[in-house]
């Protein structure tokens, strides 16, 4: 609990308020997904796409802030379960505003996005009473991040008078505004280093929770008569969720250094990215078994979405351990594989059975040699280690 309404605050981990605080983003996620199932000529348009990006990018983006939050000044208060509630209580009525094409919620949507922003800006303020004169820099990073919580949601609340007086909608100002300013805060953000193993443990959680939504979205291929089409296909769709569960377990398990300094905006952002792609996986999955979907369309979108999902993997290397970064020819070789599977996914579209199974020597292809790579590094490391404690023996007989 919290420690029985204030107890000494000990070594940093992810509580069981967090896990129940993130499993409202999944549901979160779970609405904006809804979003592109309103089709028209077989596909979704692209501004519906804009939409669902949007609405999107916002709950990952009070996602991160509670994140931060959490990360740098939480201390399992009952102040912190409180305020943890309120947005969960909050994002309930920002769900029920994500909607295409209806501007009806405009109001309730934005209403509930800037009193979550402005209830996490109390938090950064509140947080000023406990710092003294002694360290000015907690202060003005407080302040910082209180202010620019605050700048984010006068403009939301001034967007809808705007709304309703001339018709244009531009809270999404807010939501750039956040991430941009986000860049240009890690001066201020180095002044109050993250707890690097919490964040780096709260976001695998984060990932682990989305994956989940894939497995119950491939859930609809074991739906129906049991025949070897059944059996193929979702076959097939566990084995791709599965590869690509364990290429990014590899990376965060082994590679991915999660002690490091400096360890906050660019994973995180690299981070959101990956979420996304994995969210049009699970979409474009579920677009796979159904006919009336367009083939192309399809295909082209389940291609682009495992190529960026495998991209922002990647760019997760720039994390890695000493030792683990991946050189020029492992990405080459990446980009060689993105470009066949792509090939193939181009030249088997009017077949659904070859397209997945395409998919899935793509996943395991690169699973393959994420294994590898780690294997020979490591067998690598463990050589010159035991090198140098052999020769820091003969030194010392030598003397």
């Amino acid at each position: 609990m919290w420690e029985l309404f204030g107890g000494e605050k000990g070594e940093k981990k992810v509580e069981y308020i967090e896990l129940i605080y993130d499993l409202i983003f999944v549901y979160l996620i779970g609405r904006s997904n809804e979003i592109l199932f309103h089709m028209q000529g077989g596909f979704f348009t692209f501004q519906t796409y804009l939409t669902f990006l949007y609405s999107t990018l916002v709950i990952l983006q009070i996602w991160y802030f509670s994140s931060l939050y959490i990360n740098r000044y939480g201390s399992n208060s009952a102040v912190d379960y409180i305020g943890l509630f309120i947005n969960m209580y909050l994002l309930y009525f920002l769900a029920e505003g994500i909607r295409v094409e209806d501007m009806s919620m405009y109001p309730q949507y934005n209403v509930a996005w800037a009193l979550i922003l402005l209830n996490i800006a109390a938090q950064y303020y509140r947080q000023l009473k406990f710092v003294g004169a002694a360290t000015p820099w907690a202060s003005r990073h407080l302040k910082y991040r209180g202010n620019l919580l605050l700048i984010q949601a006068a403009i939301i609340l001034v967007s809808i008078p705007v709304y309703y007086l001339t018709g244009m909608a531009f809270s999404w100002v807010s939501m750039v505004f956040g991430f941009v300013a986000a860049v240009f805060a890690s001066r201020v953000d180095s002044l109050m280093p993250v707890n690097s193993e919490h964040l780096t443990e709260r976001v695998m959680l984060f990932v682990v929770f989305t994956f989940g939504e894939t497995i119950v979205s491939i859930g609809a291929y074991f739906a129906g008569d049991v025949n070897l089409s059944t059996i193929y296909f979702s076959l097939m769709a566990f084995l791709i969720v599965a590869g690509m569960f364990l290429t990014y377990g590899l990376l965060y398990d082994k590679v991915i250094d999660r002690e490091r300094e400096h360890l906050e905006m660019w994973y995180m952002m690299i981070h959101i990215g990956l979420i996304i792609a994995l969210i049009n996986i699970t979409l474009a999955l579920e677009y796979m078994r159904e006919p009336e979907v367009s083939a192309v369309a399809k295909n082209v979108f389940i291609t682009v979405s495992f190529l960026l999902f495998y991209l922002f993997m990647f760019l997760l290397g720039f994390y890695a351990k000493f030792g683990y970064q991946a050189g020029r020819k492992f990405f080459l070789t990446q980009c060689l594989m993105g470009l066949i599977f792509a090939a193939l996914m181009a030249a088997t579209y009017k077949n659904g059975y070859l397209s997945i199974a395409v998919t899935v020597l793509y996943v395991y292809g690169i699973l393959i040699m994420v294994v590898r790579r780690y294997r020979k590094v490591n067998a690598c490391l463990e050589e010159y280690f035991a090198g140098t404690d052999q020769e820091k023996e003969t030194l010392s007989d030598g003397e």
